[in-house]
């Protein structure tokens, strides 16, 4: 465990983490920071234009999380003490344009509150305000569909939150700049509490559409660093940092996603190159199964809250006007025409066959995001050893308040154990787990 120290905060410049990027990236032996993109597109769609008055009321009669549980997700890598931030913001927030707004009013709150604990010598207190405020703009980040002065305004907060965090953090927390297509991925590095040398397993985490790098390890208590394994929390191509600086979603990029991470994570000494595995969550899902389509290095991969539909109809023209503005700024298209074409080359047909590493695959029944039968079908098409789990009645958020989810094994748990017997070499059989609203798990092996 690092020792806790008082050292003097640096202030980081306010350009999206250039400068904190050049110094990490030289010394990484890439050939150069990747620039933000000289003309970002600022996305528009029909629906969001004309149904922009209906999410607004829908936000004002259902609250911020009217779609996805996003405040809980991310109250839970805050844990606990959080709890009274995120159930201020579900106050306060009546209408879409209310979301940035109240996150980084919170997070403003937060990091005050840090930095007059750590100038006290409270130095616990100060990692937990850090890493609480930095999810704070993270998530004030999201409703910004462009890569404008307030985005990256608050993506320097939010790196620089997360680096004074870091300083103080219970375990070893790096920041890392992946090279990347003579560019680089911006990443974290997070060792197992307690770390004390040799060579430990590694989780390549993806985050969703909606979600970051930072909030993909929990401030206390996470399930993978409790387990003894490392984590490299990953902004991949179009994820939030990522089109601040030029780098794109797209199949080819996400295909040398797993290759650039790979090759990284192998020049580590901490790392087992013998034990790397890939995660994702929803649409890291559909992520990470791309990046390892093109890796077989990848010991395993777990995926949940599936984003398997070929084409994405579901979620972009069905689901809320939201996630289809998210997804063109990723892909850093501005015209919904242009967009429309684009998004019919989302598949991981063509790609998934290749995979031959175990697999497992974590789905809820009543995914109003992408219809289960796309991840049952992807699941039929693959080669090597694997496990679809399907909820009964869960969402695309798998758990929620669904018996299946709360009388059944928790899928973060799950997904974790299951990742850490693979690690270990334990065999298991290709199956199908079908779990009901009584809790219990129907298998059908294959």
């Amino acid at each position: 465990m690092p020792e806790i120290t008082g050292q003097e905060d640096v202030p980081l410049p306010l350009n999206g983490g250039a400068a904190l990027a050049a110094n990490v990236h030289r010394s990484s032996g890439a050939e150069r920071l990747a620039e933000p993109a000289d003309s970002p597109v600022r996305p528009m769609t029909k629906r969001w234009t004309e149904q922009r008055w209906i999410l607004d009321n829908v936000i004002q009669a259902n609250g911020v999380d009217w779609d996805q549980p996003r405040t809980h997700y991310w109250n839970a890598a805050c844990g606990l003490q959080a709890a009274p931030d995120f159930a201020r913001i579900r106050r306060r927030v009546h209408k879409y344009a209310d979301i940035a707004p109240e996150f980084a009013d919170m997070a403003r709150i937060r990091e005050e509150r840090a930095c007059s604990a750590q100038a006290a010598g409270e130095l616990v207190t100060a990692r937990e305000g850090y890493f609480i405020a930095a999810i704070h703009w993270g998530a004030a980040q999201w409703p910004i569909d462009q890569a404008d002065d307030l985005n990256r305004q608050y993506n320097e907060n939010k790196r620089d939150c997360f680096t004074r965090y870091s300083r103080l953090a219970d375990h070893h927390v790096e920041p890392v700049w992946v090279p990347f297509c003579g560019k680089a991925l911006p990443a974290w590095f997070h060792l197992p509490v307690g770390y004390a040398g040799g060579r430990v397993p590694v989780v390549v985490a993806i985050p969703g559409m909606d979600s970051f790098k930072e909030a993909a390890v929990a401030l206390y208590g996470d399930p993978l660093l409790s387990r003894g394994i490392a984590v490299l929390a990953v902004d991949g191509p179009g994820q939030y940092e990522c089109p601040l600086l030029g780098l794109f979603m797209t199949l080819e990029n996400w295909e040398a996603t797993g290759q650039a991470c790979m090759n990284w994570l192998l020049l580590r000494h901490e790392v087992d190159p013998q034990k790397i595995s890939i995660s994702g969550r929803s649409f890291g899902s559909f992520a990470a199964t791309i990046a390892a389509s093109n890796e077989p290095r990848f010991s395993s991969i777990a995926v949940s809250a599936t984003c398997f539909e070929p084409g994405f109809h579901t979620i972009f023209e069905e689901a809320s006007p939201t996630f289809k503005m998210r997804f063109m700024f990723m892909a850093n298209i501005g015209d919904e025409t242009a967009f429309d074409a684009f998004a019919k080359t989302l598949t991981w047909e063509g790609r998934a066959e290749k995979i031959q590493m175990p697999f497992l695959c974590i789905a809820g029944g009543a995914d109003e995001l992408s219809p289960v039968g796309n991840a049952i079908r992807l699941f039929d098409t693959l080669a090597g050893p694997r496990r679809l789990v399907v909820y009964e009645e869960s969402r695309h958020s798998v758990g929620g308040g669904v018996s299946s989810a709360l009388l059944a094994p928790n899928a973060t748990d799950l997904s974790a154990n299951w990742i850490a017997a693979r690690f270990d070499g334990l065999p298991f059989p290709t199956e199908r787990w079908f779990v009901s609203n009584a809790g219990t798990i129907a298998t059908s092996q294959l």
